[in-house]
């Protein structure tokens, strides 16, 4: 008799790895996940593990177990890719390395898996040079990619909203959901108001993911794992307003921008907003929903599927309060 196959989750209560788990359990796969909190509520079939994988001897004993296959959604720096990536591999049949379609340049639409990279393409070379998450992320699939084993697979996600991720523009829920339920305004960069923007269900996502996991074809490939459903950043704020009644106070960039950081040496905030929420975003995810058998119109669509997560969120979730903003807006009365 053929034992299940065992399957290791890193990051495993984030908002894909909240739908990821149960997904992988119901398909019959013993299922350990690993994140900092614990879960909100047990799920038949998975032990939760409350561990930090980056402390000193947490992931040797973990690997010990030999899992056939791993799904990673934790973050590295460029320093500690080289070798955790290695180490993944020689511990597992399947690897799955979570990537981002931020590593995407602005340069070709639809967005394909073959469409230039920022890493590659961007004539900004501080960018180019730097650790920002686009940057760091596409180093990881060039560590992977010289490697000779390729037992691995890199998913690139696009924007993915879940329970206590609601974003707009680059803004996430504090200030969006948080600040529409104290009965206040957000700040938006105007000149992402007429910008395509993807948007994509986690459970969708993580229905993507579970197909893809000891997929034979899907060894030593990459697939955006997103929807093609692109709606303008103008048209998602009309979303949440209708939603949850969040009214959008659009402003120029550069206020925007020293509102989230008024640090003007830190780019950040500056370069997860131009290098890609004021980039056009229209995916062309043919080659995940082929590998997969899944079709678009199985997907949520955006609207229906922001209205079911603001509906699950809790009446009594205490928001960290975006002072800057606050006053930002008093003073523009």
């Amino acid at each position: 008799m053929d034992h299940p196959k065992k399957v290791l989750v890193l990051g495993a209560t984030g908002a894909m790895g909240q739908y990821l788990v149960p997904r992988l359990a119901s398909m019959g796969y013993q299922v350990d996940a690993v994140a900092l909190v614990d879960p909100k509520e047990p799920v038949p079939g998975v032990n939760f593990l409350k561990a930090n994988v980056k402390e000193p001897g947490v992931l040797p004993r973990l690997l010990e177990n030999r899992y056939d296959g791993i799904v990673d959604f934790m973050i590295y720096s460029s320093w500690e890719l080289p070798g955790r990536l290695a180490c993944f591999l020689d511990h597992t049949g399947h690897y799955i390395y979570l990537s981002s379609y931020r590593i995407y340049d602005n340069k070709e639409h639809p967005i394909r898996e073959s469409s230039p990279r920022l890493i590659d393409a961007s004539e900004n070379i501080v960018l180019r040079n730097s650790d920002d998450y686009s940057i760091y992320k596409a180093r990881g699939e060039n560590i992977l990619r010289s490697f000779p084993r390729k037992n691995w697979t890199i998913i690139r996600p696009a924007i993915t909203y879940s329970l206590m991720r609601y974003q707009l523009v680059t803004l996430e829920a504090p200030n969006t959901v948080g600040r529409a339920r104290a009965g206040k305004a957000a700040v938006v960069p105007e000149q992402a108001k007429n910008v395509q923007a993807t948007m994509s269900w986690a459970g969708d996502v993580a229905r993507m993911i579970a197909g893809l996991l000891f997929l034979d074809q899907a060894r030593g490939e990459t697939y955006t794992v997103s929807t093609s459903e692109h709606r303008t950043w103008g048209e998602i704020a009309d979303y949440y307003k209708e939603i949850c009644n969040l009214q959008s106070i659009w402003v120029d960039k550069e206020e925007y921008i020293s509102i989230l950081n008024p640090d003007p040496y830190s780019f950040g905030a500056r370069w997860q907003l131009e290098y890609d929420r004021l980039f056009d975003r229209i995916i062309d995810n043919s080659k995940i929903l082929a590998a997969t058998g899944m079709t678009q119109a199985e997907l949520m669509p955006l609207y229906d599927g922001l209205e079911h997560e603001i509906s699950r969120c809790p009446a009594d979730v205490e928001w960290p309060v975006n002072e800057r903003m606050d006053s930002f807006l008093a003073n523009r009365k």
